[in-house]
């Protein structure tokens, strides 16, 4: 296996402040109906995940696990197309009725909106300036 689809601490968010800087500093937002993506841009390219599943979504640590499991491998494929990006996965209600395909097939998606709406706002802030 290569060092591209681990999930080493560095591509972690591993404490309170990581998790804080993205939300008050928040560039990119997709909202997927049974959970939120939120992205904060960095001046480097490394990607970070931060994940959030709380006892209110599955109250069984098996289902939140199940559910951060998931999200943890789709990200290992996803991670170089978000390039730049400290991200939080915010599971919402409803997450835990989602089979494992389902979830996977709307995380995958939800990367790619988000890999296209975090490349988007730079561009139209350069075009807005140049008016």
């Amino acid at each position: 296996m290569t060092d591209d689809y681990c999930f080493p601490r560095h591509v972690r968010l591993l404490n309170a402040g990581d998790y804080q800087s993205v939300f008050n500093d928040t560039s990119t937002k997709v909202f997927a109906g049974e959970f939120l993506l939120l992205a904060r841009k960095r001046d480097d390219n490394q990607t970070r995940l931060g994940l959030i599943v709380s006892k209110k979504t599955d109250k069984h640590a098996v289902g939140r696990n199940r559910i951060k499991r998931l999200v943890r491998d789709s990200f290992r494929h996803h991670k170089i197309t978000l390039a730049g990006l400290d991200i939080v996965f915010l599971a919402r209600q409803g997450i835990k009725e989602l089979n494992n395909e389902i979830l996977h097939d709307r995380i995958d998606k939800a990367w790619d909106q988000l890999a296209k709406k975090a490349l988007k706002p730079s561009q139209s802030k350069k075009r807005v300036h140049s008016k």
